[in-house]
């Protein structure tokens, strides 16, 4: 019926390509310092109907305008004029990133009504520590923080509308070429702030595989070959990135990193606010976004108790936004993961049984890795699990306070502890590419100070007399976890470290004892 249609979850291609769609009918206006929103509407309505808009803040005001039909910009872009070049020089390049001012600003100041923003970036954590005080249980103050965090439909809008506009860049060059967001900005799990990682794709494979059918001749383009798919990468990403550098309105400190693991171009995109990674396809990349997009959907549990770990995590320098020899929040997404396949019974499935559930369109095989798995969420029974968030929080930094670290491994695909095939203090299989551990930069030091946290807050949960805390104002529950630990009482931690490496022991309390999360964070970064 159409009810069960509408209710039923999209699938994770199903919303990329709405979205992208939808990217494509966008535009992005800078508005002028005194503005009218009915009079902007109003005439951007001459134009063509619009679906939705919305405005935000980022060094001055600015409008995202959606129209129903593609049409629509083209109309508008007919009215639009190019920048006098009385000082500056312009590059006409001609994108859809306009600027509006008034031609008559006096006698249009009257009526000037302040517009409603959206919000782009998170509340700080001492702000939300505050707001976690008045929830009513852990389990309401681990949704308040997911409320919070999570990214917003509008900064969705506008992370797709980035994409589009690189993708008008790399069209130039490659006309059926498409730029995709995947990772933190589509995978449930980004929280607002978080950089946009896209990439470049050039094949639609699918549309092509029957066209080639018809005919008595194989047919194909004469290309120029080279001999490694990572040098094409590299070429190609080379130019991009200087087109971006030289005629991208917006696009400033442009990074090409050309000689990483995986090759891309870094730029910040002043016009949407965001910090941009651009690469070329990794379709394995974008089976784990569509995995986490899975699990997300299926139980509002799991991306409330991953938020609430990773900003945890954050506020004791347990991750870090440098890279280095710290946990990042994918191994710890993947932990929480597979501590909800741990419990009983499991919150979420292994990945191998979300592999028996995939029919023939699911089944895809990626450089020799089998990545397959179920794609229509509506074939996933719900689990039978009611545990609390209250629990599940206590029982995970319990769980991992007392893993075995040592001898044993995770594994999603499994859902299950399996000896460690190397000695890597943190182990976790990659749950696509089956030989790679996506934690092996983290050290011993990292590993034992997670432990010694985990521990800390599990004795927290455990002991402390809420109601009283509540009675003296004091943080409690989640609040209590994300204030840094040795602020209270630095001495109260020595006693429960016992049994955690002595090389470590004295650099933690060390960081322990400093007195905020900004010196902490600066000591782990040493």
């Amino acid at each position: 019926t159409d009810a069960e249609v509408n209710i039923r979850k999209k699938t994770f291609t199903e919303v990329q390509t709405e979205r992208s769609e939808q990217a494509e009918r966008t535009v992005l206006i800078k508005c002028p310092p005194r503005l009218n929103e009915k009079k902007l509407l109003q005439y951007l309505s001459s134009h063509g109907n619009i679906n939705s808009h919305f405005f935000f803040e980022n060094r001055g005001i600015h409008a995202l305008i959606e129209f129903s039909e593609k049409d629509s910009i083209a109309s508008l872009q007919d009215a639009i004029g190019i920048p006098s070049a009385a000082e500056h020089h312009v590059v006409p390049f001609k994108s859809r990133l306009f600027t509006f001012t008034l031609k008559n600003p006096v006698s249009q100041a009257a009526e000037e009504i302040p517009v409603h923003l959206s919000p782009q970036s998170h509340i700080p954590v001492k702000e939300l520590i505050q707001k976690l005080c008045h929830a009513d249980s852990i389990s309401s103050q681990m949704y308040v923080l997911l409320n919070e965090y999570q990214l917003t439909e509008e900064n969705i809008k506008l992370r797709f509308l980035a994409c589009s506009l690189v993708r008008d860049f790399a069209r130039a060059y490659f006309p059926d070429s498409t730029v995709k967001p995947f990772g933190s900005s589509v995978n449930t799990f980004g929280k607002l702030g978080c950089d946009v990682d896209m990439f470049l794709d050039f094949h639609d494979i699918q549309k092509h595989a029957i066209k080639m059918k018809k005919g008595p001749f194989e047919m194909e383009y004469q290309m120029k070959r080279l001999p490694s798919e990572r040098l094409a990468t590299q070429k190609i990403l080379s130019v991009i990135g200087d087109c971006l550098d030289h005629f991208g309105p917006g696009c400033m400190s442009v990074q090409k990193i050309l000689n990483a693991r995986c090759p891309l171009v870094k730029f910040s995109h002043q016009p949407t606010g965001f910090q941009c990674d651009l690469s070329v396809s990794n379709s394995i990349a974008i089976k784990s976004s569509e995995l986490l997009y899975i699990y997300g959907c299926l139980d509002s549990r799991v991306r409330a108790l991953v938020f609430s770990v990773r900003c945890w995590a954050r506020v004791h320098g347990l991750t870090n936004s440098v890279p280095g020899s710290w946990i990042t929040n994918f191994s710890l997404t993947m932990m929480v993961m597979f501590f909800l396949q741990k419990r009983s019974p499991p919150i979420i499935p292994t990945l191998d049984q979300l592999k028996e559930l995939a029919d023939e369109k699911d089944k895809h095989v990626i450089g020799g890795y089998d990545c397959s798995f179920v794609s229509d969420l509506s074939k996933i029974k719900p689990t039978k699990n009611t545990e609390t968030l209250d629990v599940l929080l206590g029982d995970f930094f319990e769980y991992f306070g007392n893993f075995d670290f040592r001898k044993n491994s995770i594994n999603l695909r499994k859902g299950k502890e399996v000896n460690k095939p190397e000695s890597s203090p943190l182990y976790i299989w990659n749950p696509f590419e089956q030989d790679l551990n996506i934690s092996k930069n983290v050290n011993q030091p990292q590993l034992e100070k997670f432990v010694a946290m985990a521990r800390e807050s599990a004795w927290i949960l455990q002991k402390e007399d809420k109601t009283q805390r509540m009675i003296n104002k004091e943080p409690w529950g989640l609040a209590a976890l994300l204030i840094p630990f040795g602020k209270s009482n630095p001495n109260k931690v020595k006693n429960r470290m016992k049994g955690i490496g002595s090389e470590t022991i004295r650099s933690l309390l060390d960081s322990l004892k400093l007195n905020n999360a900004n010196s902490l964070q600066k000591a782990v970064g040493k």
